[in-house]
């Protein structure tokens, strides 16, 4: 009996890719999400896609022995083709465009595979796991080194045509073009700290900042924790870009809740409640307040979580 449910659970399991430009993660875990083991390794981008293919072969054996998982899933960092399981192309990282990752990936397995772009994925984990779990329709938002998009209806990915999914980065602000993205991305903030620190040299933000060039939004929750003026002039301007772009997803599917992820999501609760405050500027009025605006609750294993999702139960 007990090798029967031992045998059982291993059934159940799956594994999982997170394939970024500075990440690579693989886990292992129940195809309810629940994340049994992890392999963390860093992407050297001067390896290219063959360096991070080089490491995931290295780590497979041992994960696929150990627990014996039916199928694979990967969120991948930029367009893909579904269907096909192929690249179509990365932003971050030379050498991945046309690749047959799915292809690749049963050669060395021998396993069904699934591939998702990262934010589709970690939209996944976030509505049926995480943040958005009850809701039926969860839009979820990543701002990183890029932003991304995910909407999720009834615990299923909305899918457009190839390779085009909900890319929020890319929409534009203004009619010269300015996209989401070129505002509100990690690197985005970092520069627009930059700029308000050199005007702005005894604030606490510099002081924080440190004569950094790079990373410097890491530090804007201790700045707003300490009432900085500076720190709140950049984040009421980020929050504003935001709810602007938000409203317009809010407008085309009005989603029930909206997640809030990636590293710029760990100014935490003053942003949330910055976007939110804003957000019904911008909404017809009949809308409200809008949709629930929320911090992710899987940070860091959205994707992780949404890539074991990603062959159902």
């Amino acid at each position: 009996m007990e090798t029967e449910q031992h045998a059982g659970r291993l059934a159940m399991n799956r594994l999982g890719i997170e394939i970024g430009g500075t990440k690579l993660q693989l886990v292992t875990g129940e195809s309810g999400g629940r994340i049994l083991a992890r392999r963390r390794l860093n992407v050297d981008k001067s390896r290219g896609s063959d360096g991070i293919r080089e490491q995931i072969a290295a780590a497979l054996p041992e994960l696929l022995r150990e627990f014996q998982p039916v199928a694979i899933g990967v969120g991948f960092g930029g367009p893909v083709d579904r269907a096909s399981g192929r690249i179509a192309v990365s932003h971050q990282i030379e050498g991945w465009s046309g690749f047959d990752l799915a292809g690749w990936l049963r050669g060395l397995s021998g396993l069904p595979v699934t591939i998702e772009n990262d934010a589709n994925t970690a939209a996944l984990g976030e509505a049926v796991c995480g943040a958005g779990r009850g809701h039926r329709v969860a839009f979820y938002m990543n701002m990183g080194s890029g932003v991304g998009g995910g909407l999720v209806v009834d615990g299923k990915i909305y899918h457009g045509a190839t390779p085009g999914e909900a890319e929020i980065g890319h929409v534009r602000l203004n009619k010269n073009g300015q996209t989401v993205e070129q505002r509100c991305s990690g690197w985005a903030v970092d520069k627009k700290i930059r700029a308000a620190i050199a005007t702005e040299p005894h604030s606490a933000l510099a002081h924080l900042c440190g004569g950094a060039n790079g990373g410097e939004a890491k530090h804007l929750a201790a700045a707003l924790a300490a009432n900085d003026a500076v720190a709140r002039s950049i984040l009421d301007e980020v929050a504003e870009d935001l709810a602007f772009a938000l409203s317009h997803v809010t407008h085309l599917f009005h989603p029930q809740v909206i997640v809030l992820g990636g590293g710029l999501s760990l100014v935490g609760e003053p942003l949330r409640a910055a976007v939110a405050a804003q957000l019904p500027r911008f909404l017809m009025e009949v809308f409200g307040r809008g949709p629930e605006i929320k911090l992710t609750a899987l940070g860091e294993d959205a994707v992780p979580v949404g890539a074991l999702k990603l062959n159902g139960d």
